[in-house]
C-alpha cells in the first residue's frame, strides 16, 4: 500500500487531499497541529491524524522518524498575517516564514531517504501569491515566492526523487454560499475553484504518469494570473 503524509490536513485543501488519496487506497498520515479540528477531519477522511507543531524543528524530524514508509510527502500547511508591512512585527513575518517555507524544507529533508527508497516525490502547495499580490500580503506572497524557489532547487538537491509545486488560485472550501455570479465569471474558465482541483493535481503528480515531471509548478486558478485586466 503507498503512504502519503500532508501537512495542514484538519480543514481545506489540506482535507480534500488526504480524503481523495485515502479513498483511492493510499495509507493516508494527515498532520496538523490543531488537535480537535484533525482527530474529527480525520474520522470523516479515514487517514491517521498526526499532531505536529511545523514551527518546532524536533516535533517536525520526530514525526517524520515514526513513519516505517513513504511514497509522497504534501508540504500544504499555511499561515499568513496580513497587515501594513510598516507595521508588520518580526514574529509575525517569522511565524508565516517558519510555517510556509522552513517547514516545507525540514520535512522534505527528513523524507527524502524514505522517498529515495520508495521512488516517490515531494509536492509542494505554493500560492498564485507567489506571482502577484494585493496590498499587505508581504509575509505570505515572499513565502510561497519561496516555495516556489525551494521546490526547483530541492528537485536538484534530491533527485531522482521528484519534487513539483502547486500553485492554487481562488480556491473556495469555506463559505461556497457566498460566491456570486461575477465571482465565477470573473474566472476565464466559468467558475472559482474547488479543493478538488487542487487534489487532482496533486494525484497527478504523485503518479507514475508525472514520472518524467519534476522541477515544475503548476498553476490551479481558472486562468486568472494570465487575464489581462484594464480600469473601466
Amino acid at each position: 500500500m503507498k503512504t502519503l503524509l500532508i501537512t495542514g490536513a484538519a480543514q481545506g485543501i489540506g482535507l480534500g487531499t488526504a480524503t481523495l488519496f485515502a479513498d483511492r487506497g493510499w495509507k493516508v498520515y494527515g498532520l496538523d497541529v490543531q488537535s480537535d479540528r484533525l482527530a474529527a477531519a480525520a474520522l470523516k477522511g479515514g487517514f491517521e491524524p498526526l499532531v505536529c507543531d511545523l514551527t518546532d524543528p524536533e516535533s517536525i524530524e520526530e514525526t517524520v522518524a515514526s513513519l516505517p514508509h513513504l511514497d509522497a510527502l504534501v508540504n500544504n500547511a499555511a499561515t499568513s498575517a496580513n497587515g501594513d508591512p510598516l507595521t508588520l512585527s518580526v514574529a509575525e513575518w517569522k511565524r508565516v516564514i517558519d510555517v510556509n517555507l522552513t517547514a516545507p524544507f525540514l520535512l522534505s529533508r527528513a523524507a527524502a531517504p524514505l522517498l529515495a527508497a520508495s521512488g516517490g516525490s515531494i509536492v509542494n502547495i505554493a500560492s498564485t501569491r507567489a506571482l502577484m499580490s494585493e496590498p499587505h500580503t508581504e509575509a505570505y506572497s515572499a513565502s510561497k515566492g519561496g516555495v516556489l524557489s525551494l521546490t526547483h532547487a530541492m528537485a536538484m538537491s534530491l533527485a531522482p526523487v521528484r519534487v513539483n509545486a502547486v500553485s492554487p488560485g481562488w480556491i473556495e472550501h469555506a463559505a461556497p454560499e457566498s460566491l456570486h455570479g461575477f465571482d465565477h465569471t470573473f474566472h476565464p474558465s466559468g467558475r472559482v475553484g474547488s479543493v478538488s482541483d487542487v487534489a487532482e493535481m496533486v494525484w497527478f503528480l504523485t503518479g507514475d504518469h508525472a514520472e518524467f515531471i519534476t522541477a515544475q509548478n503548476f498553476v490551479v486558478d481558472g486562468g486568472v494570473t494570465k487575464k489581462m485586466i484594464y480600469p473601466e
